[in-house]
């Protein structure tokens, strides 16, 4: 039988290996600017066009190569790193495994400019799919200048699977964010399409976080500092009251190289304890400083895995050091045990006057309960009303004194009721009256049509015929049925009511403007600011009139015609953003993005009071909605609950 082992030509070997190191422009970023880094650069210069599809150009300042060193950076496994087994032990360069340059040069266009300093020639070489096809001295800066062209153009499958341009240049951004955090000392710059994104002088690391992400960011920057015998903590952390809901500005740095550790993450987190909103992620920039011998970097090829020696002992002092910077900024809560906690505002849940205990309110209740209730509500408010009760109140709120006009109407009258009760219940058994006497049980009245509406037929509005709907906790409907009821999750069912609507402005019309009379201007990070001018037409579909006003800030002219009123609109356009960069790994397209995105950013959310009106409008527009059992997230927007089921469950088991 003939031998069928053989060795893989150079090219193609080369191309296996491109598929674990370069797997998207991005990766090709990193790369080259690690090596930029490692030569010793002090100014770096990045140049993409096309999200780097079509080009990405490094050019730096560093020592350059000879000749020779020049050709052999494109061979596999050559490095200037490492020269045997134990410096994989000793690592302080960003690169060593020398696979990166041959991996690049398989699957694209390469040139390359580089000189040495004390050279007056430098070297050009072209490669093609790993053939070298020019190879001649030239003139040019020291340094070095490469030029990576038509990633992947001898590779379709790999090209046909990279994202959008919008996802790929934020991947693009990510890389260079890190890099630059990590090396303050370097002067950076981008330049996107002919346009400067990033212009970074050098300075400490507080000004290279402001230069990249914002200045608003700041105020939010707690520094943490912490020196140890195994390893040093520096770095910064944001406040918890700047948290946001998406991740993504949660940076890790061993020795200077970026990592990404869950273990790690978890420490962070749990150093914050309770102080942090229910699913949101803090901001922090955290360097840690070790012996390299502590450490192994060499576990995958991306080189943002490691492993350490004692996880534990990184993970207690990561902790410790994080806690100690909130606690010596006044971030972490105090206790004074001298406080009266009866006349705390926790106690009296926010109001803007003092409520009476609770004890003291059930013993007056007893004390009247041969009032009537229509009497007995209406002194208790005007009491609670009155000025001298308690701490001086302000005008009342007219939705407060709306709802107390409408207790007293409801209640009105029902001492007659009460008289005539028993003759009209004897003279017409359709008609049936439950009064409860016991303190704190309500009185019921009920009619054996009160249920006869045809609440079930799809084409009966829901706001005909059917008792009124109310909210428990603020956050969930009860809407009454036929055949029982159904609890509605009123964000859940609001987001599936605008994702329906957005997503038919977005496809089919242009949504109504609301023109502001007084414009709003607002600014984002570098990197999101990038992302929103790329979707800000389709946004603007969505019925906002927003336009560019200078470099990262826009400005609001108008938003939504059918947006609610009392929204920020600032503030949901960050939250657009952020759900936006939430969704965009779903592989949706930009139209479902943004309708999902502006739906989850505007719904009413979970503890908003609403009246009567608005619960019967919610309930009938999702009704109308073409899919109105799950929000575009997934969740149910209702349950239904079946009185036969409900008798069931109170049944003996």
């Amino acid at each position: 039988m003939a031998d069928i082992i053989q060795l893989l030509p150079e090219s193609i070997a080369n191309q296996i290996a491109a598929g674990e190191v370069v797997q998207r422009p991005a990766s090709v970023v990193k790369e080259l600017m690690e090596n930029a880094i490692d030569a010793g650069a002090k100014s770096i210069k990045l140049i993409v066009k096309d999200a780097g599809k079509a080009l990405i150009q490094v050019i730096d300042d560093g020592v350059g190569m000879s000749e020779t060193d020049a050709r052999m950076c494109f061979e596999r496994h050559a490095t200037s790193k490492i020269r045997e087994a134990k410096d994989l032990f000793a690592i302080r360069t960003m690169g060593f495994r020398g696979e990166a340059m041959a991996s690049i040069a398989a699957v694209a266009q390469v040139e390359m400019r580089t000189r040495q300093h004390n050279q007056e020639l430098g070297t050009r070489i072209v490669i093609e799919a790993s053939k070298t096809t020019v190879q001649e001295p030239c003139q040019g800066s020291p340094g070095t200048n490469i030029s990576v062209k038509n990633l992947f153009f001898n590779v379709p499958a790999r090209r046909n699977f990279l994202k959008s341009n919008p996802i790929e240049m934020r991947h693009i951004l990510d890389e260079f964010q890190r890099i630059a955090l990590a090396n303050e000392d370097v002067f950076f710059s981008l330049h996107n399409n002919g346009t400067e994104v990033f212009h970074l002088p050098t300075g400490n690391l507080r000004q290279r976080i402001v230069g990249i992400f914002g200045n608003n960011f700041n105020p939010k920057l707690v520094p943490v500092k912490e020196e140890t015998d195994v390893m040093t903590v520096g770095g910064f952390i944001g406040k918890p009251e700047f948290a946001r809901k998406t991740r993504g500005e949660q940076l890790f740095f061993v020795n200077d190289r970026f990592i990404k550790s869950g273990y790690l993450h978890h420490a962070v987190m749990t150093a914050y304890e309770e102080l942090l909103p229910k699913e949101t992620f803090p901001f922090y920039v955290i360097f840690l400083e070790m012996d390299p011998s502590r450490i192994d970097i060499n576990v995958h090829p991306t080189k943002q895995e490691i492993k350490f020696d004692d996880e534990r002992l990184v993970y207690n002092y990561l902790r410790v050091a994080v806690r100690h910077a909130l606690g010596t900024h006044s971030i972490m809560p105090e206790l004074d045990f001298e406080a009266e906690t009866s006349f705390s505002v926790t106690k009296n849940f926010g109001l803007p006057f003092t409520v009476a205990p609770q004890s003291d309110f059930e013993e007056e209740m007893s004390q009247t309960r041969g009032q009537t209730i229509s009497s007995r509500f209406s002194e208790e408010s005007k009491a609670a009303f009155a000025p001298g009760v308690g701490a001086k109140r302000p005008a009342p709120d007219p939705r407060e004194v709306s709802n107390l006009q409408n207790w007293q109407q409801l209640y009105a009258g029902i001492e007659e009721m009460g008289e005539t009760a028993k003759a009209g219940t004897a003279g017409n058994p359709s008609l049936e009256m439950d009064f409860e006497g016991e303190e704190g049980e309500s009185i019921t009245v009920s009619s054996n049509w009160a249920n006869a509406g045809e609440l079930d037929d799809p084409n009966t509005s829901f706001s005909k015929n059917q008792k009124a709907p109310y909210q428990i906790q603020s956050t969930y409907i009860v809407s009454h049925i036929k055949s029982g009821f159904l609890l509605i999750d009123q964000q859940a069912a609001h987001e599936r009511i605008l994702y329906e609507r957005y997503l038919e402005a977005l496809n089919d019309r242009q949504a109504f403007t609301q023109k502001q009379l007084f414009p709003k201007t607002f600014s984002l990070p570098t990197a999101d600011a990038a992302i929103f001018g790329d979707i800000m037409p389709s946004i603007n579909q969505l019925g906002f009139d927003i336009q560019e006003f200078g470099k990262d800030s826009f400005i609001i002219h108008g938003i939504p015609a059918d947006l609610p009123s009392g929204q920020n609109e600032v503030k949901i356009i960050e939250t657009l953003l952020e759900q936006y960069k939430r969704n965009i790994e779903l592989s949706l397209d930009l139209t479902e993005n943004l309708a999902r995105s502006m739906a989850r950013s505007a719904a009413t959310k979970r503890g908003t009071p609403l009246s009567v009106p608005e619960m019967q409008a919610l309930i009938d527009q999702l009704f109308a909605c073409a899919i109105p059992f799950k929000s575009p997230s997934g969740r149910n927007c209702f349950l239904t609950f079946k009185m036969d089921e409900l008798e069931g469950m109170f049944e003996e088991g």
